[in-house]
């Protein structure tokens, strides 16, 4: 019997559907019936029980369990080194409790004599997650606590993000099953708070699809106070401010960053001046971190006996290099055809500051999957980028398990094994941003474009015409090039 369609329903927009839009997920389906019919409208005939969300949150809570059962060793035997890291179920949690004085209750960054290597709101996460764990002092039983009251946490974190990415991504709702199924948030969400932070932006770049700067700028700056690449996203803004003209909704936004991150900071600050401090110093002080770039070159450096980089060079070739990058990404944003879509300029900032920085810690995944999820939402990229990440993951923590455990590399992942994990997830990355260039100078092959929409991600952006593009060190659509033209 043919369903009627509710009259609050008519009218809606059909939504986009990943079986007929997308090819992987079309020829997936053949197992289980088939792509969703021709006559089918989804977004306007009712789907009983399964709607999206629903279904989103049913992915996003078996991703959750699956993550915390890879963990089942170290749930069981606890997190000793080496074998956390031979059981692949390493996790900072455990490490900052016993380590960082949380399980003697000193509150990180506001307790004297704190020395905590995070910004300030997860200091405060660290700490409340601390006081809600029974007992007293350094314990098994109340290690795991910790880690089972944040895993239970960074689920909801999870939630957050991939609910808020839906409603972020208009059409295409179900881009946000990327993020729900990621296998790098089911491996390595765990490992940190990262999950907070990108429930956080994504919350903001919510607020700013929906044309509320302030809310957005608010949020941003949260989530910047949690981990700082979400500051990154400002730059996005920034350039496509330019590129229209329009620059009341970025002033907002970085105001309103700026004030929040500020509201959160200054306190501490005020409390515990060295305390609220270390985590800059450690991160302006620390040498190349495993897993970076200029990590792997002083591993093949002082395996065929060559000179390795100091602190001041990597400092030097990361943020030279991230600048280089960010000046790449400025001059195509300005001189594109159309316009580059929001999440596409995310992405690819956030994606250069990985590639370039003193370390990639595993959980680093977790910034660009959101994003992905909204600048280029195609599964076949999508699954062998995260198929490498795996393999990075594991080849980390079989580098570390033998760098702890001084075995022998022949019982152990010896070093080029590692240095190419290494280097194939950074090949991956640089590829998806060759991908997401491609789609801005060829709007055809955007996902997204496709569908008919301009940048639905883009809040005041979205269908406003170009002020300003550069074009073969010309300006076009410009009062500047008006002048000329008519002189």
């Amino acid at each position: 019997m043919q369903e009627t369609t509710p009259p609050e329903r008519r009218g809606r927009s059909r939504l986009v559907v990943p079986t007929r839009s997308d090819l992987t997920l079309r020829n997936f389906t053949e197992i289980a019936g088939g792509p969703l019919g021709a006559r089918s409208e989804p977004g306007v005939i009712t789907p009983g029980i399964f709607t999206v969300d629903r279904v989103l949150i049913l992915l996003t809570v078996a991703a959750a369990l699956v993550g915390v059962v890879l963990k089942g060793y170290c749930r069981v035997n606890g997190w000793e080194t080496p074998t956390q890291f031979y059981a692949t179920c390493y996790s900072d949690f455990p490490e900052l409790f016993r380590n960082r004085g949380l399980a003697d209750g000193l509150f990180p960054i506001a307790g004297s004599g704190s020395q905590f290597e995070y910004p300030v709101l997860i200091g405060v996460i660290a700490g409340i997650t601390a006081w809600l764990v029974p007992g007293t002092g350094v314990s098994d039983a109340r290690v795991l606590s910790y880690f089972d009251i944040n895993a239970a946490l960074l689920a909801f974190a999870a939630l957050v993000t991939v609910l808020a990415t839906a409603r972020l991504a208009g059409r295409r709702p179900w881009d946000a099953a990327m993020i729900a199924v990621a296998p790098g948030i089911v491996l390595a969400g765990t490992i940190n708070w990262d999950l907070w932070a990108a429930a956080l932006l994504a919350l903001g770049m919510y607020f700013f699809a929906r044309h509320r700067p302030l809310a957005a700028g608010i949020l941003i700056g949260l989530a910047a106070a949690t981990k700082l690449y979400p500051l990154l996203i400002l730059g996005a803004i920034v350039l496509l401010a330019v590129r229209t003209g329009r620059f009341r909704p970025m002033l907002i936004a970085a105001a309103a960053a700026a004030a929040s991150w500020a509201a959160v900071n200054l306190p501490f600050a005020a409390a515990n001046p060295a305390g609220w401090a270390y985590f800059f110093q450690f991160s302006a002080d620390r040498d190349a971190g495993y897993s970076s770039p200029w990590f792997i070159y002083n591993l093949v450096a002082a395996r065929i006996g060559m000179a390795g980089l100091d602190g001041t060079a990597v400092d030097l070739l990361s943020i030279g290099l991230f600048l280089l990058a960010c000046a790449g990404i400025a001059a195509v944003a300005l001189s594109s055809a159309r316009r580059p879509r929001l999440a596409q300029l995310a992405f690819l900032i956030v994606a250069a500051f990985i590639l370039t920085n003193k370390v990639y810690s595993p959980q680093y995944v977790i910034w660009l999957i959101p994003l992905f999820a909204l600048a280029r939402p195609r599964w076949r990229d999508f699954l062998v980028w995260q198929g490498i990440e795996g393999l990075h993951w594991a080849a980390i923590w079989l580098y570390l398990g033998q760098v702890t455990s001084g075995g022998p590399p022949q019982h152990n992942l010896d070093m080029p094994y590692y240095v190419l994990a290494v280097v194939i997830h950074m090949l991956a990355v640089a590829y998806l941003m060759i991908r997401v260039i491609w789609d801005i100078y060829d709007p055809n092959l955007d996902p997204v474009r496709r569908q008919h929409a301009d940048d639905p991600h883009g809040g005041p952006f979205d269908g406003a015409p170009d002020r300003l593009r550069t074009a073969a060190g010309a300006l076009t659509g410009s009062p500047v090039r008006k002048a000329l033209s008519d002189g």
